[in-house]
């Protein structure tokens, strides 16, 4: 890797180290956006991470950092490189939701949480891969093709923020803005061995942008890194409620319980077909945290009859519909298969197909509610299979047993449903070596609790 200005490999050191280098004077935001640049011109070729990515307005925008701080200006992340998922607004770039319906789109104004990154010093270095609509778990469109994972081509870092997870684990940069869903943010750094963290609904206000199938609530901004720390850094920068956002809250700022109350669900109370290599390595994690002394039990979540991973199709099919269905009968060759077969079901889904699936969601989040009056934190696995082929959009069985679409997914979006914070950490390998991550959910708005117990979680499994 390249080094700026007789500096250490920088760019590998946590954002705080790299904010705190260049406050000190020791590097410059230049030396690690040319280390940063580097790095993608090296990499991004055989990855497609980074979809769109211009060198001069990197540097341009390191160059005016580091006129700022000769003025005397100080941020919390001074000079840090991050990327953005391909569905969030950055002004002045073609951001376009992973569709062809938005190749030529660009924003007015910058989303409020990249607004609030660069208020704070970071250093925009490109937009990140998406699927279209960032609506599946691999991430291809057909604007730009596919992304694979860093650790080897041959296989998919998951999805929908599979380009911001690749650009982490191929080192670009050690933070990240991604979305979630449903999962989009955890299971793809779960697949590169990074964290990502689901906001509690309203944590990171968003009142500009897109919108999606996924709703206000249930679909959130999801800070991604390569450490809890840069995470919780990330998150502290772009948290706090906005007026021009009507879901907007704040969240609590407090430590966890001296005693937390822990669960640990291996199937989610749903039985759902789960890896060996997978189990295996989750199960590994939870006994080093109780050998650590974490107080964790078995215990699993009683959900509303209907509970799936699926349930709530019903709604984001209907909001398809209802958003994009009069232009797919236009010209359908805009959309990708997987959007158009949304559309296609969503024109037979009732409206009181869209009330039940609308209800359920409640019903889910109020015992997700009730499940945290009895424990502090629940840990599961964040995927319930490693990476797979590129080829394939899903993988097509886990545990020895035919697997849906969804089947790689089930262990994250009942916790969007639910509107709580959850984040996946590192915590093993599987087959070949590959990340397999450890989910924690906490309590809604308890998100800086959670990424304390993220914090030490990850301190646990990397001794």
């Amino acid at each position: 890797m390249p080094k700026g200005n007789g500096t250490p490999e920088i760019l590998d050191q946590p954002a705080s180290a790299i904010a705190t280098a260049i406050r000190q004077g020791k590097a410059t935001a230049r030396d690690v956006a040319e280390i940063a640049i580097a790095q993608v011109e090296a990499r991004n070729g055989a990855l497609n991470a980074i979809v769109d990515f211009d060198p001069a307005e990197a540097r341009r925008e390191a160059d005016r950092i580091d006129s700022q701080r000769r003025g005397g200006f100080d941020g919390a992340l001074l000079g840090v490189p991050f990327t953005v998922k391909d569905t969030t607004w950055v002004a002045g770039r073609r951001v376009t939701n992973g569709s062809q319906i938005f190749k030529d789109f660009i924003p007015p104004r910058d989303a409020l949480c990249v607004e609030r990154l660069r208020a704070a010093g970071g250093v925009f270095l490109g937009m990140t891969n998406t699927p279209e609509f960032a609506a599946k778990g691999h991430t291809e469109n057909k604007v730009y093709g596919t992304t694979r994972h860093p650790m080897n081509p041959a296989l998919t870092p998951g999805g929908s923020s599979g380009g911001a997870a690749a650009a982490l684990g191929a080192g670009f940069s050690p933070i990240a803005v991604g979305t979630d869903g449903g999962g989009s943010g955890r299971r793809p750094a779960a697949h590169v061995g990074a964290v990502g963290l689901k906001t509690s609904a309203g944590a990171i206000p968003s009142p500009f942008g897109f919108g999606g199938f996924f709703g206000p609530l249930h679909g959130v901004i999801a800070p991604m890194g390569r450490t809890v720390a840069d995470v919780r850094l990330m998150f502290d920068v772009m948290a706090g409620p906005d007026r021009r956002d009507p879901v907007s809250v704040t969240v609590l700022d407090e430590p966890p319980p001296a005693r937390p109350r822990i669960a640990y669900s291996p199937r989610l109370g749903l039985d759902v077909a789960v890896d060996p290599d997978v189990r295996t390595a989750v199960d590994a994690a939870v006994e080093r945290l109780r050998a650590a002394g974490w107080a964790i039990e078995a215990a699993d979540i009683t959900w509303p009859e209907g509970t799936t991973e699926t349930a709530f199709a019903p709604v984001t099919m209907a909001a398809a519909v209802h958003m994009y269905g009069d232009l797919y009968k236009r010209d359908p060759a805009l959309f990708g298969d997987n959007i158009a077969a949304m559309i296609e079901s969503g024109r037979k889904v009732t409206g009181a197909e869209v009330a039940a699936a609308a209800k359920l969601a409640d019903k889910v989040a109020r015992t997700v509610a009730a499940f945290f009056t009895g424990y502090d934190y629940l840990l599961t696995p964040t995927t319930a299979c490693v990476s797979w082929p590129v080829e394939q959009v899903f993988p097509p069985t886990i545990e020895g047993k035919p697997a849906s679409a969804r089947g790689h997914a089930v262990f994250t979006p009942l916790f969007n449903q639910a509107l709580v914070p959850a984040i996946s950490v590192p915590c093993g390998t599987g087959r070949d070596g590959l990340p397999v991550g450890l989910q924690i959910v906490a309590p809604r708005l308890h998100d800086r609790p959670l990424l304390e117990m993220a914090a030490r979680a990850e301190t646990v499994l990397a001794s």
